[in-house]
């Protein structure tokens, strides 16, 4: 078994278990990275004062949650980049977050129907990490996952809030869940690289975990009596570099500061 501490054993034509991990890493790491970033946009600008306290100490929880991730992909991927180099300079086309990350915030309604959804996604997924053969990555799911539990219970008391408020709130949050439902497939879709360490049990995968996210989300949704989404399509695309119009925007933003001080320090 290959360990994030391990250099891995390249066999001729096989891709090497560390540069699947590496991979399977930058994408969770993507994932935290890029929402992370959105959610900062809210500073000063979310209805409560209370409510850009909650959410940059959720994105600053994501940040850190993508430092680790990145770092650990750095590792392994051979090239020895550091988590500065993979969130700084890489090319829009390099990142490989799911589509649902980068979405605009939109209305708050809209920033709370994402919240729901990937911290669901994401709190099962992390569960299941911290089960993996791998100490440090085990110790990286525990510890994210207790964080994302916070985020999910956010998200989950906002849907309430805004679907069992005012007949306004309750169009905005229904709104919201339209917008980003068909953006909720990617986050569980499997490829070679998944099926690869999945069987190998070296990581989980998230296709076994969808039915659960259903019920949960299916729950919040229709406590707050609000419909769940039926999109008649699914957005794909950012696994595989691939993103939205808005992204280079993100991105440029995330990047400003060390493409004009480059190698800066503070």
């Amino acid at each position: 078994m290959t360990t994030t501490s391990e250099t891995p054993v390249d066999v001729p034509g096989v891709p090497s278990a560390g540069a699947d991990l590496a991979t399977y890493l930058l994408r969770l790491g993507d994932d935290a990275l890029v929402l992370g970033q959105r959610l900062c946009a809210w500073i000063t600008r979310a209805p409560l004062i209370e409510e850009d306290l909650a959410l940059s100490n959720i994105a600053l929880d994501l940040v850190g949650h993508a430092r680790t991730l990145l770092t650990l992909a750095g590792r392994l991927d051979g090239t020895g980049r550091t988590e500065d180099d993979l969130a700084f300079t890489r090319r829009e086309r390099e990142f490989t977050n799911a589509l649902l990350t980068e979405l605009p915030n939109g209305d708050f309604a809209v920033t709370v129907a994402r919240q729901l959804v990937h911290t669901h996604y994401a709190a099962l997924l992390y569960e299941a990490l911290a089960g993996c053969p791998d100490p440090e990555l085990a110790a990286f799911g525990a510890r994210a996952a207790k964080e994302v539990a916070f985020h999910r219970l956010h998200a989950d008391r906002w849907v309430r809030q805004l679907g069992l408020g005012t007949p306004e709130s309750a169009h905005r949050m229904q709104q919201g869940l339209e917008r980003v439902w068909p953006y909720t497939a990617e986050l569980f879709d499997e490829d070679d690289v998944v099926r690869r360490l999945a069987a190998a049990g070296t990581v989980p995968s998230p296709a076994p975990l969808r039915p659960e996210w259903e019920r949960r989300v299916t729950e919040v949704v229709t406590g707050a009596g609000l419909t769940v989404p039926t999109p008649s399509w699914q957005a794909r695309g950012g696994r595989s570099g691939l993103h939205t119009e808005e992204f280079t925007d993100l991105v440029g933003e995330l990047q400003s500061v060390h493409r004009q001080f480059p190698g800066g320090t503070w």
